[in-house]
């Protein structure tokens, strides 16, 4: 099994490509082993590495976060980690549902819903698929007074490059097609 990585804009974020479907569905974000507690067998190990404060996953990528030690320490045990449990054959989530549950309701104006329709399908088409690239993701959260909320995750949480990506990307964007749109802001 070879996995190939990728940088990120991020720093403190490595991008791991085990040449597999990681979630067929959705994503999932840990930021602590307590998170991932029980809900991943691989992200839990992989917060086993001391530095590890951060595991991701999109539809063929795995994207980790560390403090403290520099990516050629860390690298060679995440690397071994998940070439381990890929060739285990262990599923990456205890659950077969996959991705995340949606633990955060959407919130919009009752009429706004044409406009929030025009957003998701901007983000769904031509954001995210970048941002992806960049071993992150980012979703819609709600539409109030002109301003779009969207939450940030795997590289793209607490990466330095990310308020310019929301501000003159996203922002950008977004009040191109649709008029009604002033400004964007991240969410926890």
């Amino acid at each position: 099994m070879f996995i190939q990585t990728e940088s990120t804009p991020n720093p403190a974020t490595l991008k791991f490509l085990p040449g597999k479907v990681v979630l067929d569905r959705g994503t999932a974000d840990y930021r602590s082993a307590e998170e991932a507690g029980n809900a991943s067998p691989l992200a839990a190990k992989l917060f086993g590495i001391p530095g590890v404060t951060g595991v991701f996953y999109g539809y063929d990528f795995i994207t980790i976060s560390k403090d403290g030690p520099d990516w050629q320490h860390l690298k060679p045990a995440v690397l071994g980690t998940i070439m381990e449990h890929f060739m285990s054959g262990a599923p990456i989530m205890s659950s077969q549902n996959g991705g995340e549950p949606v633990s955060d309701e959407e919130f919009f104006a009752e009429g706004d819903e044409t406009i929030v329709a025009t957003i998701k399908e901007l983000l769904e088409s031509r954001v995210r698929p970048a941002v992806a690239q960049d071993g992150g993701d980012i979703t819609f959260r709600g539409f109030r007074d002109g301003t779009v909320f969207l939450h940030m995750k795997g590289a793209c949480a607490g990466c330095p490059s990310s308020t310019a990506t929301l501000k003159h990307g996203i922002q950008n964007l977004l009040r191109h097609f649709v008029p009604e749109v002033r400004e964007v802001e991240a969410v926890v």
